[in-house]
């Protein structure tokens, strides 16, 4: 049985996630042993032809030129995995979505004349279809060594849909939202990063989206008890998953 391929591919982001594989240190060699890699432009200059086993993809689809590249990168790969919040559910730059790109444009560019872009940023799945995705802004290197270790044992990755707040609990974190009356999106927001920030008395940003079927509803109510405003609850929904959370349910 020949080695299998690895890609690694890179649309509008800020290459965040693809610094998490790097940031494996130690278990990298151990990936590096299992697979080859044969397009990750972040670590090498080196290309390989395609196909290839497994895809990592990184980044929205912003431009013409993106929309027609996934398709290429899909028709490659054998599994397809986007990685981070940008690949699953349009990044920060979906915050255009709710504007008019060309006045952004031409508030940011002295000559915006010559982009080329379109006007909505969008996560891979409204493109192609996707085997499986990771979430978070970045995403946890823990969470994509498992996946890549899974789909090398030949099974399914075991990617959480559950709360962060089910994490807190499994950690014995005191709960911020209960304690000291903090603002925190544990309740709705999709767990994978070990409940790391309320670990260090912090709320939770959202960064990994929504659960599974969120209590938009119930979690606005939460915010509005800790002081927040509606506008407040609207630009914590956006922040980094700007398409992800049902802000209209939670308004």
């Amino acid at each position: 049985m020949s080695t299998p391929t690895l890609a690694v591919w890179k649309f509008a982001s800020c290459d965040g996630c693809q610094l998490s594989l790097l940031d494996c240190e130690d278990e990298l060699l151990a990936v590096a042993d299992r697979v080859r890699i044969a397009h990750f432009l972040e670590a090498s200059s080196d290309v390989l032809p395609g196909p290839y086993d497994i895809s990592l993809v990184e980044g929205s689809i912003t431009t013409p030129e993106d929309a027609e590249r996934i398709q290429r990168v899909r028709a490659d790969s054998r599994i397809l995995i986007t990685i981070g919040a940008c690949a699953t559910a349009g990044g920060i730059q979906a915050l255009r979505n709710q504007a008019d790109v060309d006045e952004y444009a031409k508030v940011v560019y002295a000559r915006p004349e010559y982009l080329s872009t379109l006007a909505t940023s969008t996560p891979i799945a409204a493109h192609v279809d996707v085997d499986y995705e990771l979430h978070g802004c970045p995403i946890d290197r823990r969470q994509l060594l498992d996946t890549i270790g899974a789909l090398l044992a030949g099974r399914r990755p075991a990617l959480p849909a559950h709360s962060v707040c089910f994490d807190c609990k499994l950690r014995n974190n005191v709960c911020v939202v209960v304690a000291r009356g903090e603002p925190c999106l544990g309740p709705v927001t999709r767990a994978g990063c070990g409940a790391i920030c309320p670990a260090f008395g912090r709320g939770c940003f959202g960064c990994f989206g929504p659960a599974e079927s969120p209590n938009a509803p119930a979690e606005a109510a939460l915010l509005r008890a800790t002081g927040m405003s509606e506008d407040d609850i609207r630009r914590v929904h956006r922040t980094f998953n700007v398409t992800a959370f049902d802000t209209e349910r939670a308004s």
